[in-house]
């Protein structure tokens, strides 16, 4: 089976987000050649090394909150996020 890899990076950088921690710190438990793509694509920080954790850039936190919303957040009746302000309001 051929994987489509940036659904693979998309899926890894939303579960990133769950390990947030120190505001901008991600535990690096996934795959590495996803975290290469991830860091090449400027989404975290060199994955490569000791410390235990990557830290998110700017646009990749931004991203990964979406993500994670999009791929596993709950949505009601019509489709909105379960926890998202109705329109209008």
């Amino acid at each position: 089976m051929e994987l489509d890899t940036s659904k693979i990076d998309e899926a890894v950088l939303a579960l990133l987000y769950l390990g947030l921690h120190d505001d901008v710190r991600a535990w690096k438990g996934f795959d590495w050649n996803a975290m290469d793509r991830l860091h090449q694509a400027g989404m975290i920080s060199d994955p490569r090394g000791r410390a235990k954790s990557v830290v998110f850039t700017r646009v990749g936190l931004e991203r990964a909150q979406r993500l994670l919303e999009e791929l596993f957040g709950k949505r009601d009746q019509q489709g909105e996020a379960a926890d998202a302000p109705a329109a209008g309001r």
